[in-house]
């Protein structure tokens, strides 16, 4: 009977954190309203997303002084800006005169004022008021010099800009711990974000949270996957920290699921041939083959331009390290780069959310483009490119894996509408996702 692996592992070079448990949950239930009550996404409003930390931005969207990105979050926004200490503050995006949002474009940059398009108040880049039409009209007295726009804590790690609604909140890295140190091997400031994609999908943002926190569905979802990826719990390393992330580590090699594992299939060869490894060699214990990619990508990596490689675990050079942060950003970790995914609620209907894909890449010395889901791509910072679910098309050889994922989501979001559905009935392996809700209800009720 198969059985699963210890965590903390006892074997492997990858980073670890000593806080890492075996996913364990209470059992709190998992029940359809919370995917399509608007009472219910009212609370996790007040009580949760007004808590938590937010990526708003990458910071080589901010490169000088007066740069500025603008996140909307439901009925809020947020400006990120570029300071001239090299500093990044943010703040809401609203003029203190009567409420009108300052800024409508998405990202831009400023020599040294946001100004209020409605009556023209300048509002400098530190949240100073500076300027304001007749000032001697004023009976409380010339408001320059007293207000200041409402500022909100901001942090960056690893080329994230962070925001929180909560004045108190946590510094970042107690809130992340331990996902910096898991990811310590990859140079993510410094990687390029070469896709950028916001689909709109009818579809609750907590399904990316429950898809990502298992691979359960690989099966049935993405069967093309079974040639080069391990998505048996035997396997498969699940781990839990106290601060409502989780990680999960599948190794690159044919599936444990099934009898004929060892069979060396043509995808699979194929991953193993890039790197100059023989298919036949390994004809009949295909799984072994994973060292063998492991041993040729450490040897030829660099002499091909991945010179990042160096700096990674024997494990990194071939296994997907998969990351979920709470609530909604998601983590990759392959050894090409980065998947990262954030998923956040509709202003209006719980039903509806956006699903943002943005794909890292280190640089591949000698090369101009690098391979991603949606093709080579220049390794150049990538405009935003958004879309409606099934607009968008992958166009690699293991298919649309974002797609299937999505199109389960928007007939999952119909079912969990039935009163034929009242709670999850979970295998062992899809523990982390009871425990994400657990997360969500520990914020609720006012136990985080």
């Amino acid at each position: 009977m198969a059985t699963y692996l210890a965590v903390p592992p006892t074997e492997g070079t990858f980073p670890r954190d000593e806080s890492a448990e075996f996913p364990r949950a209470r059992g709190d239930a998992i029940t359809g309203d919370r995917y399509c009550s608007k009472e219910f996404a009212e609370r996790e409003w007040q009580k949760m997303w007004t808590r938590v930390w937010h990526v708003g931005a990458r910071e080589s969207q901010l490169e000088e002084a007066g740069d500025f990105v603008v996140h909307n979050f439901l009925h809020e926004s947020v400006v990120m800006i570029r300071q001239k200490d090299g500093g990044v503050r943010a703040f809401y995006n609203v003029c203190r005169h009567r409420g009108n949002r300052l800024v409508m474009s998405e990202e831009g940059g400023v020599d040294q004022h946001l100004t209020c398009p409605y009556h023209g108040w300048k509002w400098n880049i530190d949240g100073a008021l500076d300027w304001v039409q007749d000032p001697e009209d004023f009976p409380q007295g010339n408001p320059c010099g007293k207000l200041r726009m409402k500022e909100v804590p901001c942090e960056t790690w690893g080329g994230f800009v962070f925001y929180s609604f909560d004045p108190n909140a946590v510094p970042l890295m107690e809130y992340l711990d331990p996902i910096p140190k898991l990811l310590a091997n990859r140079d993510l400031k410094n990687w390029k974000r070469v896709v950028w994609l916001t689909v709109r999908v009818n579809t609750n943002w907590k399904f990316a949270s429950d898809n990502f926190n298992e691979s359960y569905h690989l099966p049935a979802v993405h069967p093309q996957f079974e040639p080069m990826i391990d998505d048996h719990y035997s396997t498969t390393i699940f781990e839990m920290y106290p601060s409502g992330h989780n990680r999960m580590i599948e190794k690159l090699q044919p599936s444990s699921r099934y009898q004929n594992m060892n069979e060396m299939k043509p995808l699979w060869a194929d991953v193993l041939k890039e790197w100059d490894v023989d298919p036949a060699a390994y004809e009949g214990r295909a799984q072994e083959a994973r060292i063998a990619l492991q041993q040729a990508r450490r040897k030829l990596g660099p002499e091909r331009g991945w010179n990042h490689f160096a700096g990674f675990s024997d494990e990194e050079l071939t296994d997907q390290f998969h990351h979920t942060c709470f609530p909604n950003f998601t983590i990759t970790g392959t050894p090409e780069g980065l998947h990262v995914f954030r998923t956040e609620p509709d202003l209006d209907d719980p039903n509806w959310s956006t699903f943002d894909y943005w794909y890292l890449s280190p640089e591949i010395e000698g090369q101009a483009e690098v391979p991603t889901l949606y093709g080579m791509r220049p390794w150049v910072e990538a405009q935003h490119e958004t879309a409606l679910f099934g607009l968008a098309e992958a166009k690699i050889a293991q298919g649309d894996f974002l797609s299937q994922d999505l199109a389960v989501a928007v007939s999952q979001q119909l079912g969990l509408r039935s009163k034929g559905h009242d709670d999850a009935y979970l295998a062992e392996q899809e523990t982390r996702i009871r425990r994400f809700h657990e997360v969500i209800n520990d914020y609720l009720e006012d136990r985080r």
